[in-house]
C-alpha cells in the first residue's frame, strides 16, 4: 500500500491529484506572501490588491473581497489553488475560465476585469456581489412562483447571450447564481465553460465533471461531444424545479446514485412536492427537464419568452405530458418489466373477456333439449 503523501508545512494529508510538497492552503499562503505584505484590515497585499476576506472555495480555487489600490474600488479576486505548484493542466482551466467569462458583457453575467500573475500565483479579478448566492436564497423552501419565474427568466436571457458568443456554461446551479443588492441575479464561475466556437474543451471523454444535481443526462454520460446549449437549458429547468419545490429534480445519497437517477428517472411532478406550484410553470420546468435534449426548448431564448408568457398570464406554448407518453416512458426505461406487465394485462384481458364467453357457452349447452324420437300417428 503506498505510503500517504502530507503537507510538507503542516502535515495536513494531501488530496488526490495535488502535486507532492504542500497542501492547496499552504500553497495559497507561500504565493501571498511572495506578492506582498501584509496590511492592516487586510488578509495579504497581493499585488495591486489588498485581500480583505475569503469569501468562495471550489475546487479550482480561492475567491476573496479585495481592494484594488489604484482604483481604489472593491473587487474579487480568484487565485488558483496550488499557486505556484499548480499543474500544467490546471493553468489551462483556469485561464480557460477567465478567458471565457471575459468575452461576456452583459448586466446579469459577473464581468471580468484582469486575468494575470503575480509571483508564480495566478489570478483574475471581476466584479465583487454583495449578498447571497441563490443556493443560500432558497434555504428557507420553495420560492413564490412569480419570483422564481422571473429569476430564470433573467438567468436564461444571461445564458442565451452566452451561447450567442459560442460559450457554454456547463456547471449552472443555484451556488453559481449570485443575487446582487438590486434583487438581480448574475451568473459566475465558468469553470466547466465550453467555447463552440475554438472547439476547445479542456475535459476529456468518459469524465463527469459538474454538479450532478443540476447536470444533464448526455453529460452525466460523460461523453463531451454531446453536450451543448441544450445541456444549459435542461440545468436551467433543475434550477427552477429546486426554486420551486425546494429541492433539485434527484438526489441521492453518493454521486453514483445521483447520476443513475438523472438517466434512467422521470422527475417527480413538483406539484406533488409543492401543491401550489401553477400548472404552467410545472410544465415549463418538465420540459426543460426532458430525457432527450430535441424535446427540451430548443434554445434559452425560448425558454426566457415561455417565463414572460407565464408571467404575463398568457397562454404557453408547451403542453403537459399525456399519461399515454408517460407510460410510453416508462416502458422505453424498463423493458423487461413492461414486458411482463404487457402479458399479465393480456393473460387478465383473455380471462376478463373469456371467461364469460365459456359460461355462456356451457349454459347453452345445459339448457339445450335431448333429441326425441318423432310421436306416432293415431289410426
Amino acid at each position: 500500500m503506498p505510503e500517504a503523501r502530507t503537507c510538507s508545512e503542516c502535515a495536513t494529508p494531501l488530496p488526490g491529484g495535488a502535486p507532492d510538497g504542500f497542501c492547496p492552503a499552504c500553497s495559497l499562503e507561500g504565493a501571498l506572501h511572495m506578492g506582498g505584505s501584509v496590511s492592516e484590515g487586510a488578509l495579504s497585499r497581493f499585488g495591486d490588491y489588498e485581500l480583505l476576506e475569503e469569501i468562495a472555495r471550489g475546487g479550482m480555487g480561492v475567491v476573496y473581497r479585495a481592494r484594488q489600490i489604484s482604483l481604489d474600488r472593491v473587487v474579487a479576486v480568484k487565485l488558483i489553488l496550488f499557486g505556484q505548484f499548480a499543474d500544467e493542466g490546471a493553468v489551462k482551466r483556469f485561464r480557460a475560465e477567465a478567458t471565457a467569462a471575459a468575452k461576456l458583457q452583459h448586466p446579469n453575467i459577473v464581468a471580468i476585469h484582469e486575468v494575470g500573475e503575480q509571483a508564480g500565483q495566478h489570478f483574475f479579478s471581476m466584479d465583487y456581489v454583495g449578498g447571497r448566492n441563490l443556493a443560500e436564497f432558497m434555504r428557507e423552501g420553495p420560492v413564490p412562483a412569480k419570483e422564481a419565474a422571473r429569476l430564470v427568466k433573467t438567468i436564461a436571457e444571461a445564458i442565451h447571450f452566452a451561447h450567442g458568443q459560442g460559450i457554454v456554461h456547463r456547471d449552472l446551479k443555484p451556488s453559481n447564481i449570485l443575487i446582487d443588492d438590486a434583487g438581480q441575479p448574475r451568473v459566475t464561475d465558468f469553470g466547466l465553460a465550453k467555447d463552440l466556437k475554438t472547439d476547445s474543451d479542456l475535459t476529456l471523454t468518459g469524465q463527469v465533471l459538474g454538479s450532478p444535481n443540476f447536470m444533464a443526462p448526455e453529460q452525466a454520460t460523460g461523453k463531451a461531444g454531446t453536450v451543448g446549449p441544450h445541456s444549459d437549458v435542461y440545468s436551467l429547468g433543475a434550477i427552477l424545479y429546486q426554486l420551486l419545490t425546494g429541492r433539485p429534480p434527484f438526489t441521492a445519497e453518493t454521486l453514483s446514485d445521483t447520476l443513475q437517477q438523472v438517466l434512467t428517472r422521470e422527475p417527480l411532478a413538483p406539484r406533488l412536492l409543492n401543491p401550489g406550484a401553477p400548472r404552467d410553470l410545472e410544465t415549463i420546468c418538465l420540459k426543460c427537464l426532458e430525457k432527450e435534449p430535441p424535446k427540451r426548448y430548443a434554445t434559452a431564448k425560448e425558454l426566457e419568452e415561455e417565463l414572460g408568457r407565464f408571467l404575463r398570464e398568457e397562454p404557453i406554448a408547451a403542453r403537459p405530458v399525456s399519461r399515454m407518453e408517460k407510460l410510453w416512458r416508462w416502458g422505453r426505461r424498463k423493458p423487461a418489466l413492461a414486458a411482463f406487465a404487457g402479458a399479465t394485462v393480456i393473460l387478465l384481458l383473455v380471462v376478463l373477456i373469456g371467461s364469460p364467453i365459456a359460461a355462456r357457452a356451457r349454459a347453452r349447452e345445459r339448457h339445450v333439449p335431448t333429441s326425441r324420437a318423432p310421436p306416432r300417428r293415431s289410426r
